[in-house]
């Protein structure tokens, strides 16, 4: 999965992917999109390397991209950050990072600290640059559909589409919010529309505001995740050991870290899960849709395990750890045998049964 961290200057955004995924934090002025890889922090992943020791651990990961903060304040960085908007319309998620913190060092955007107004600048930005993108749409389709061709069916029903994203967009709605069933969506899927993008927000707090509240209430609706990361706290903690981590993480009554929080938000917003693979040679997450059936599922560790299905044999891992051993698992009765439309649940322990 593929995410894009978006930010305004001085938000604090590739702090907290050098935390996450230890690539230094590129230099000051860079205007490269930087690339980082972050893993999935899953404690059973911990539990049942200790239980097979494999020769490798695998986790799910996420490919994260960080755009240059971003000014709006003149049509110059207005150009610049449209310009680096358009490159990332491939992502799955948007990751919008909001700086909360104070500090005099580091000059604030539009010389004050206000996450809502930054948040609602941002997403206004993005309705503006997925506006360009419909009216241009708009203005080649009403050139097309006069025309004999295959394709004319087709068009007419995306340029009334079209129209009316762009009256969503006009209303300040995310194209989301208006795309009624899969068959609007299948019109509109290989655009790139980034209101059409899950999002998670990112606040980026001081160390003095770890139990402070904030309220969106307005800017973003109540189903998009909000996480609050210091950034400066987590970049110091990530390079201290894991002893030293977990005794600073306590002092500062910190219950979940950086990576943690934001992982599972980002599994969160995206609809995924993980179900997982176990051995002697290799213990593994594999991320899935919610509610993808075993056959599917079996594509993701091969395609000749999906063509030569015949069953997947599961079991789940709190079963598992609770009872302590597979035996003890297949003596109380909880392995199943499972067919191609099975809904694979988050945490299930498959061994797949083929045969090609």
């Amino acid at each position: 999965m593929k995410v894009a961290l978006l930010g305004l200057l001085q938000s604090g955004k590739s702090t907290i992917l050098s935390s996450l995924s230890g690539k230094a934090i590129p230099p000051i002025g860079s205007v490269a999109i930087e690339e980082a890889t972050v893993a999935v922090i899953d404690e059973r992943l911990d539990w049942l390397t200790q239980y097979y020791k494999p020769k490798k651990t695998v986790h799910a990961t996420i490919d994260c991209l960080d755009l240059p903060g971003f000014s709006f304040t003149d049509e110059h960085g207005r150009a610049a950050a449209r310009r680096l908007i358009n490159q990332i319309r491939t992502v799955e998620l948007l990751v919008l990072v909001v700086r909360a913190f104070e500090n005099s060092a580091i000059p604030p955007y539009k010389n004050s600290v206000n996450p809502a107004r930054d948040l609602e600048e941002l997403k206004t930005e993005l309705l503006l640059a997925d506006l360009e993108l419909v009216t241009t749409r708009i203005e080649r389709l009403e050139k097309q559909i006069n025309k004999p061709t295959k394709t004319q069916s087709h068009d007419k029903a995306e340029l009334a589409l079209q129209k009316k994203l762009q009256e969503a967009i006009e209303s300040e709605k995310p194209i989301s919010s208006v795309i009624d069933n899969d068959i609007e969506l299948e019109l509109i899927k290989s655009l790139g529309f980034l209101t059409l993008r899950p999002m998670v927000v990112a606040l980026n707090i001081g160390e003095n505001q770890l139990d402070e509240e904030f309220d969106f209430a307005g800017v973003v609706d109540d189903s998009v995740p909000v996480i609050k990361i210091c950034a400066e706290l987590e970049y110091e903690l990530s390079k201290l050991d894991s002893d030293s981590r977990t005794e600073f993480m306590a002092d500062f009554g910190l219950k979940q870290s950086a990576a943690s929080q934001f992982t599972n938000s980002c599994y969160s917003a995206l609809g995924l899960i993980s179900f997982l693979t176990v051995g002697s040679d290799e213990v593994r997450a594999w991320p899935i849709k919610r509610d993808t059936v075993a056959l599917d599922a079996a594509g993701k560790v091969h395609t000749d395990i999906k063509r030569g299905f015949i069953k997947a044999e599961t079991i789940s891992y709190e079963d598992l750890k609770e009872l302590g051993d597979e035996k003890a698992v297949k003596a109380a009765g909880k392995v199943r045998l499972e067919g191609k439309g099975y809904i694979v649940q988050d945490g299930d322990i498959i061994d797949y049964r083929f045969n090609v």
